[in-house]
Parts: structure tokens; C-alpha cells; sequence
């Protein structure tokens, strides 16, 4: 039990499971998606396209696209976030090295793109989840969840679409709507890893028509609801507060 309260030992197991994370990312990309010219979103995905195009190695495009994000995640994120992201992207550099020789198992597209975006969804959520980013793009996105309504994985796909339509001019554009396919994928395992399976959410609604929401909860919508007796911080009148558990 000390053990486990130890903040060493919690930092050693956050870093093992970043590194977890970079390989399955790693295993993603290089046994599914880039065989098949299927590329990533984000950093990785223009490093891709430029690997192709001028013959660069895809590990160190990989660490030197990223650190401007990198930066910029020091700066709005703080110093932990950036070290913890920086240990990633450098072990999915790493990872990427390792398994460029080996062959893809599959030449299918479509196996390529689902299996592939499974696997390199996997691998950023459990990053995101463990405090790190395995992207510079997921760091924009990290910042901007913050300040919107959406999920990570949302705003990762909205900032990703017109680097995955690149894809149909270095590649091809059916090889281009694959890479979609996959990041779609993607971008669900994102949000399974970091919010977990279970989709209910509680949800707390101050309104002064309070009792007409919480007939429309039950009636319309079939959702228990719980009344709560609160007091407004700044007029100090009586409110109705509504407590509800729903679905994301």
C-alpha cells in the first residue's frame, strides 16, 4: 500500500504506460496504415506525406515537426504535460524505426484503415488519458477542449480533414477517403480510452423553470430526476436545482 501512494512509482507506471501507448500508435501505423499509403492525421500524418515525398526518415520528421506543438504545450499546458509528451513522440519515433522492415499483414484497404485506426486510436487515448499527447495537433486540441464543448477526439478529426484529403494528392484519392475511414475509427477509440466505455454523463440544470424541465425529463425523455433546493451566490434567491444522469 505504500507502494502504491509512492509518487515515484506512479510516475514510473504513467511512463510505462506512455510508452505502451507509442508502441501500440507505432504498431498502428506501420503494420496497417503506411504499407497501404493510408496516412495519420496531425503531425504524424504530414510527416508522412513529407517522408514520401523528399525521402526523409519518418522517425526524425516525426520529432522535429513536432517540437514548435511541443513548445507551445509548455507554455499553455505547463512543464509536465510538454515532458510527458515529448517522452511519446520520442518513443513513437523510436517505435516507427523499429517496425518499418516489417511487412504489412494485410493489403486490404479497408482491414488496413479499421484496424489501423483501432490501433493508433488505442494508443494516443491511452497518452491523452495518462497525461501526454502523442500529436502536435492533439495538443491544439487538448487546449481548445478547455474552451468548447467538444471532445478531443472531435476537434483531433476537424483539424485532421484537410491533411487527410492531402493524402489524394500525394497518394491517391481513394487512398485519401481510407485515411478518413481510419481516423473516423480513430477518433472513436480516442474517446472510448480517455471517457471510458460508459456513456452517461450527470448533468446539473439551474433554470428558473425548473419544473417544467423536469416533467419534460420524465415524461418525454424518461429520465429520473432529482430536485435539489439551492440559493443563487449573487441574489440569493431560492433556485431548483435538477440533477439527471443521461447519455453523452
Amino acid at each position: 500500500m505504500v507502494l502504491k501512494g509512492n509518487p515515484v512509482v506512479r510516475q514510473v507506471k504513467k511512463y510505462i504506460l506512455l510508452f505502451i501507448g507509442a508502441v501500440i500508435a507505432a504498431a498502428g501505423l506501420e503494420i496497417f496504415l503506411i504499407p497501404n499509403q493510408i496516412i495519420d492525421g496531425g503531425i504524424v500524418g504530414i510527416s508522412i506525406l513529407v517522408s514520401h515525398v523528399s525521402g526523409a526518415s519518418l522517425s526524425v520528421l516525426i520529432v522535429v515537426l513536432n517540437l514548435p506543438f511541443l513548445y507551445l504545450g509548455y507554455m499553455q499546458i505547463g512543464k509536465t504535460f510538454c515532458l510527458s509528451t515529448l517522452f511519446a513522440v520520442i518513443s513513437l519515433a523510436c517505435w516507427v524505426a523499429f517496425f518499418q522492415p516489417i511487412p504489412g499483414l494485410t493489403q486490404d484497404l479497408f482491414l488496413a484503415a479499421t484496424f489501423g485506426g483501432v490501433l493508433v486510436g488505442a494508443g494516443a487515448g491511452m497518452i491523452i488519458r495518462y497525461g501526454g499527447s502523442l500529436d502536435g495537433m492533439e495538443i491544439i486540441a487538448i487546449i481548445l477542449d478547455k474552451k468548447s464543448g467538444f471532445s478531443v477526439g472531435e476537434l483531433v478529426m476537424f483539424l485532421n480533414f484537410f491533411i487527410l484529403g492531402s493524402a489524394g494528392l500525394v497518394f491517391s484519392w481513394d487512398k485519401a477517403m481510407y485515411s478518413l475511414v481510419a481516423y473516423f475509427v480513430a477518433f472513436k477509440m480516442i474517446d472510448i480510452t480517455v471517457e471510458g466505455l460508459d456513456e452517461s454523463k450527470g448533468v446539473i440544470i439551474v433554470s428558473d423553470s425548473a419544473d417544467e424541465i423536469a416533467e419534460a425529463l420524465l415524461a418525454r425523455l424518461g429520465r429520473g430526476v432529482t430536485i435539489l433546493h439551492g440559493e443563487g451566490g449573487f441574489s440569493r434567491e431560492p433556485k431548483n436545482v435538477l440533477y439527471s444522469v443521461v447519455t453523452r
